[in-house]
Formats: C-alpha cells, structure tokens, sequence
C-alpha cells in the first residue's frame, strides 16, 4: 500500500526511510531521560513531583507507541529500503521496549508509595548513570544511521559505528556488575525492610537492567544492518 500524502510520516519517508525510526528513538530516549529526577523525587519524598515525572513518561511512551503503529500502517511496499523491512521493525520493537520499560518503572512508582533503603542510594545512582551513559549512546547510534546511508553502509562510516556498537556491549557488560553489586547490596539489607518493598525492589532493578539490554539488542540490530 502506498503512503498517502496525508500521512504525517510521508514527509519523514521521503527525506530518508530512517526518520521515522530516529523520530521514535528520540521520544523513548526522552523516556529516559526522566528516570534520574523521577528517582531524585523519590530521594526526596516528593511524591507530588514523582507523579509529575511518572505522568510526562507515560505520556512519551504513548506518542512513541503512536509513531510505531504508524510506522507499521504506513510503510510502504514501494520503498526501496537499503535494509530488510522486517528488520527495520524489529529495530522499531527495541526502541519500543526501551520506552515500556521507563514506563513500568513510573508505573511502579506512581502507582506505590516507595522508600529509597539508604544503603541503596550511592550504588542505585551508579546504575543510573551507567543507564543513561548506555541510552546516550544508542540513540547516539541511531542518529548515524542517515550517514550510513550516504555511504551505502560501508567506509569510515561503518568503521565508526562498528566502534560504537563495541562500546555499547561493553556498557551492557560493566552494567551487569553493577546490576549484580545491586542486589547483592539489596540482599544483604532485606531483613530490615518490609517484603513486600524488597519484591518491587528487585523489579524495579531488573526494568532498570533491562533498559541495558535493550540498547545491547539495538546495537546487535544496527551491526546486522552492516554485515548484509
């Protein structure tokens, strides 16, 4: 089916067919974004500015979800596409479990009252930044993919983001320890704190951990994208 002329993404296919996809990336980096204040109103029992940070989340989350959809309708047959279509959607699918992974974690905290263990405080805001330094470069990555197309994926361009994609794993693996220290750190304070608390802590560490695995699977994607 051709894209209709009426159709917001028409003008974003026409310059590339990777702007819909850097457009979509952009809104579940801004996701992300949000989970260091979200946390810091947490710090700081400011439930009211939580419910703020947790409401503009789900609120990205839900136009990232809009630009998915149409990106799937609207894709059209008679595109010539320098990558397969059923990767280019997969590729989309990362980036959209990125955003649904912000929105849990809001969603956890929006819909309960939960306090920050202080032995919890320095080694969470280690996993926060590692977060945010691995979604930097993910979508720093996607932001290339315009480039990549000047050059026919191939050249420096290709060299520089095969470096890139190496970074990314590496992120992903020293994030892992970290995830580790983590809940090792939790373990050893969970008799202090009530049950039930610790059960969602422990969620809220693996949709943090998460976050890094996806980035991971957008860099695999992106490096897929320059063996074929």
């Amino acid at each position: 089916m051709d894209i209709k002329s009426t159709t917001p993404l028409s003008g974003l296919f026409r310059k590339s067919p990777f702007k819909p996809v850097q457009q979509h990336m952009r809104l579940a980096f801004n996701c992300i974004c949000l989970l260091p204040p979200l946390l810091d109103a947490l710090y700081r029992k400011d439930y009211e500015q939580l419910k703020e940070f947790a409401e503009e989340i789900i609120a990205l989350e839900s136009e990232a979800d809009e630009i998915k959809q149409a990106f799937r309708l609207n894709m059209p047959n008679t595109l010539l596409l320098p990558v397969d279509r059923k990767d280019l959607l997969s590729l989309m699918s990362d980036q959209d479990h990125l955003a649904d992974l912000a929105e849990e974690i809001a969603k956890v905290l929006l819909y309960r009252d939960m306090e920050v263990p202080d032995a919890l405080k320095v080694i969470l805001d280690e996993l926060l930044e590692g977060t945010m330094e691995i979604s930097v470069a993910a979508k720093d990555l996607i932001e290339q993919l315009d480039e990549l197309l000047q050059v026919g994926f191939r050249g420096r361009e290709q060299e520089k983001v095969s470096l890139m994609i190496a970074g990314v794993r590496r992120s992903e693996h020293n994030i892992d320890a970290i995830i580790h220290r983590v809940k090792r750190t939790l373990f050893e304070h969970e008799r202090r704190l009530d049950p039930i608390s610790v059960m969602f802590w422990y969620q809220l560490i693996d949709l943090l951990g998460g976050i890094s695995d996806q980035a991971e699977n957008i860099a695999d994607r992106l490096l897929l994208f320059l063996s074929k």
